[in-house]
């Protein structure tokens, strides 16, 4: 849940808009009020960019007679639907988490409760095909979780669409996140599709990952058509009836009725009294409840705007008169630097979460460049094209399979698109800035300009820094140097580097740009540097980059390709190998995994016997390369992962002696799930020789859950609520940092002495490495619900920066005083869409630079 954004509708008939609660590909769910204070309601509105889409409008009002034809049992009955044309439903709202969100919090469900789901949904799959019809809208993230049962929210493909996006001709193309034989083979859905999803649905509920739909879509493709499903993870008790679901013949799969009654024969209501959901969930669900009903009506653009200046006589929040009485966290008094004048959650304290705007700042991109269409995470499966043509007789649109990347990397925009030349038209660009745009809208008048950075290259007569910001106001962003925008025309970025604190290294389908860092100009692009999928500095004199088929060296001077190795050529005895996304980086030594199939010879048979089947065999090796010399320092063997077969190794410690990885969740084979009993195993490796010196676990860390390690040999990780640290020669723990109920820690930050923490609950705070003594601990003001904010450090080490789906937070590092947050508002055209990516934040040298999807900003920090 999040604040509602500049450009989101505050009002939809009688309902008045709150808060944000989820999003879709094709539609954006808010709470809301009715006139009734006391009614609240969840309004499904059409994203704009869509509902001009007279395809989308046709489509998405009949899923809403649906869904009024399904009312009941596990269907929120209708509230209201517009009387004009308007493209928005309400129903009742019901506390609940999705199935997604569930799983991300607190891993596979229990037997019980994957038994309850799947009996609650084919209760409803019953019903549609009782007349025929067929439901397609079952997806991780339109089942919600709720105290008494699940709930279904979407009521055919538009509503369970991984991505949608609108095509010429008044086309409008939809991509499932689930596909199923049939599809795969072309031919038509029927009500045993939904029977086929239900089962890949159950899997991921009872496993955390989805059988045959995971990896490239091609070979996903084949597996859903051809492959067998793992379900070795599954419960005993689950297995045959899921088997059974996931039948490549239709005629196969049993009926929706038959399912529900082996899951329930009491019925999901029967098997749900007296609690369902694991203790997490249910606090989860019971913190939303509470924050939702703290919801205040947000201020109207109309009513009396805030003021746009600190008073002279006012006191900063984090700033106090000399001699007044003010806690300064240190002494005997117990004070561990907690925020007294910051937002406190419900749960944990007494007040309910405010906007702070006085320190808050609003960003307006510039409107010659409207953002791309949304692309919100998908769920653990790869998406099926699905076109609406434009009218009864249009032609279909055809469509291809997207491109797949590597799980660890951002979506990206379909290939192909031809990189926009830069114009005049769109290289000046104005950054308008406000202390006091909070609900009451954008305050215009007087608003600063900020440096202008620009996608044209950059001239000798452009070498220089960017002007000097202006003083910065206590609580507010100082001016950025430069604003930089990826074209609206190119491909969305894949990633984006620092090299050396002196160029900004994007890379998307078509090519890699660089903008100097001092100017924010364009200083140079290579469209043979396409595909590129991360950015790293290869020693002082060239920039590395790495995509899934080769090794770059560029000039930074103009972008030339000083070297190439491609890993056919360098890799001998790994034909086709297939590389993970990269481990990590030290000094010169760069870690990666890698993969190829062998097929393995049947043995010769016994004399009479038939002759068995050869095997394909995946082998998977662990490499440290050395970028600076380009060569391979070593290789070892190590177990493959899930299909296609490249475990996927996340650096967590670097020793001077080894280091320490683990492997990434998703790439978890079901016999590694079962063996780790839901508790991660980390490896450490000698980093001279690769020689693999131990495999451990450390407490009940998940293979999920947040974890880091420092150079001393401690390792901290997230444990339920709490952070303990724990000595990786041993396993044993050394001190635990006990968190609020629900509030899972992210990864934490080593610095010097401190470890920068994060968690769930929107805080961040400082530990002492040694102790675990909390120092300080801040609220980022951030409504709850999402991932734990993302830390950076700055070069200089003395700003701590947050990062999450709203806004950047910047503390001192020291003693967590709040400096400034940032947002960048989005396009302000009410028909653009909704730039829904993350913040992102890159540090280098006296600079942040800080990234939403295609627009950069660079801060000056300490």
């Amino acid at each position: 849940m999040e604040a509602l954004r500049q450009d989101d509708p505050r009002h939809f008939g009688p309902y008045t808009a709150l808060a944000r609660l989820r999003a879709s590909a094709s539609a954006v769910h808010f709470v809301a009020r009715g006139v009734d204070g006391d009614d609240l309601a969840v309004v499904t509105a059409a994203r704009p960019a869509l509902a001009a889409v007279p395809a989308f409008g046709r489509r998405f009002r009949a899923e809403a007679r649906t869904a009024e034809r399904l009312a009941g049992g596990w269907v929120q009955p209708p509230l209201a639907s517009p009387d004009d044309d308007g493209l928005w439903t309400a129903t009742a709202y019901v506390p609940a988490v999705t199935l997604a969100e569930a799983i991300g919090l607190a891993g596979p469900l229990p037997e019980r409760a994957v038994r309850i789901l799947g009996a609650g949904l084919a209760e409803t799959l019953s019903r549609v095909h009782a007349t025929g019809a067929v439901l397609q809208g079952l997806a991780p993230e339109t089942v919600l979780l709720a105290e008494d049962g699940p709930r279904l929210t979407a009521f055919g493909p538009l509503g369970a669409a991984a991505a949608a996006e609108a095509r010429e001709g008044g086309q409008l193309s939809v991509r499932l996140g689930y596909l199923t034989p049939e599809q795969v083979e072309g031919k038509e859905v029927g009500p045993a599709s939904d029977l086929f999803v239900l089962g890949l649905l159950l899997a991921y509920a009872a496993t955390g990952t989805t059988p045959l739909a995971e990896g490239p879509v091609e070979e996903a493709a084949e597996r859903i058509a051809h492959g067998s499903a793992e379900l070795g993870a599954v419960p005993d008790e689950l297995r045959a009836l899921i088997a059974r679901c996931l039948a490549k013949d239709p005629d196969d799969r049993p009926a929706a009725g038959t399912v529900a009654a082996e899951l329930a024969l009491e019925g999901a209501a029967g098997l749900a009294k007296g609690g369902w959901l694991p203790g997490p969930l249910t606090a989860a669900v019971t913190d939303q409840a509470a924050r939702v009903r703290a919801l205040e009506t947000p201020v109207e653009a109309d009513q009396e705007p805030v003021q746009d200046a600190v008073p002279t006589d006012a006191v900063p929040r984090d700033e106090a008169p000399a001699g007044s009485a003010q806690h300064t966290g240190s002494g005997d008094t117990g004070d561990i630097g907690e925020d007294s004048r910051t937002t406190r959650f419900l749960g944990t304290g007494a007040r309910a979460p405010q906007s702070d705007r006085a320190t808050t700042q609003l960003a307006l991109p510039p409107g010659a460049v409207p953002p791309p269409a949304p692309t919100p995470t998908p769920p653990p499966a790869q998406p099926y094209p699905y076109a609406y043509p434009a009218a009864a007789n249009a032609p279909a649109a055809a469509a291809a399979f997207p491109q797949a990347l590597p799980p660890a990397l951002p979506p990206a925009a379909p290939t192909g698109a031809p990189r926009a030349a830069s114009s005049p038209a769109t290289s000046r660009r104005a950054l308008l800035t406000t202390v006091a745009a909070g609900a009451a809208g954008l305050v215009l008048g007087g608003a600063a300009v900020s440096a202008l950075g620009s996608d044209d290259p950059a001239s000798p007569a452009d070498d220089k820094p960017a002007a000097e910001t202006r003083p910065a106001v206590p609580g507010r962003a100082p001016d950025p140097r430069w604003m930089y925008t990826h074209p609206a025309a190119a491909p969305a970025p894949l990633t984006a580097g620092v090299w050396q604190d002196e160029l900004l290294v994007l890379t998307d389908t078509a090519g890699a740009t660089a903008v100097d860092l001092r100017t924010g100009r364009k200083r140079w692009e290579r469209a043979d540097a396409a595909g590129a999928q991360t950015v790293l500095t290869a020693g002082d004199g060239l920039c590395f980059l790495a995509s899934p088929t080769e090794f770059l060296w560029l000039s930074p001077k103009d972008g030339r390709i000083a070297h190439r190795v491609r890993f056919v050529d360098q890799f001998t005895g790994v034909p086709n190998m297939k590389v993970g996304p990269l481990t990590g980086l030290s000094g010169s030594v760069l870690w990666f995994t890698g993969s190829h199939t062998v097929t393995v010879k049947a043995p010769k048979p016994k004399k009479g016997k038939k002759p068995g089947k050869d095997t394909q065999v995946v082998k998977a090796y662990f490499f440290a390369y050395d970028v600076v010399a380009r060569k391979e320092l070593w290789r070892v063997a190590v177990p493959a992962g899930r299909a296609p077969g490249t475990p996927a190794y996340r650096l967590t410690a670097v020793r001077d002696a080894d280091i320490v990885v683990r492997q990434d969740a998703g790439t978890l084979t079901p016999a590694d799930v079962t063996a780790g009993k839901g508790k991660a195993f980390f490896r450490c490796f000698e980093r001279t020789t690769g020689k693999l010196l131990w495999t451990r676990q450390f407490g009940a860390v998940t293979p999920a859950g947040a974890a880091a390690g420092d150079e001393q040999g401690q390792l901290y990780g997230a444990v339920g609520d709490d952070l303990l640290a724990f000595e990786t020669a041993t396993g044993k723990p050394v001190w635990t940092l006990n968190g609020t109920a629900s509030s899972v820690f992210g990864t934490p930050l080593p610095a010097g002495t401190l470890l920068h923490t994060t968690n769930r609950n929107q805080e961040v705070g400082a530990v002492e490495r040694a102790t675990g003594k909390l120092l300080w601990r801040r609220s980022t003001e951030v409504p709850l619900g999402g991932n734990a904010p993302a830390l950076t450090l700055s070069g200089g080490g003395k700003t701590l920066l947050a990062a999450d789906a709203s806004q950047v937070t910047a503390f001192a590092a020291a003693d967590g005083r709040r400096l400034w947050k940032f947002q960048d508002i989005g396009d302000q055209d009410p028909k653009g869409a909704t730039v829904s990516a993350p913040y992102r934040v890159l540090a280098a040298g006296k600079t942040a630079v800080v990234q939403r999807e295609r627009a950069f900003y660079a801060f000056p920090v300490e």
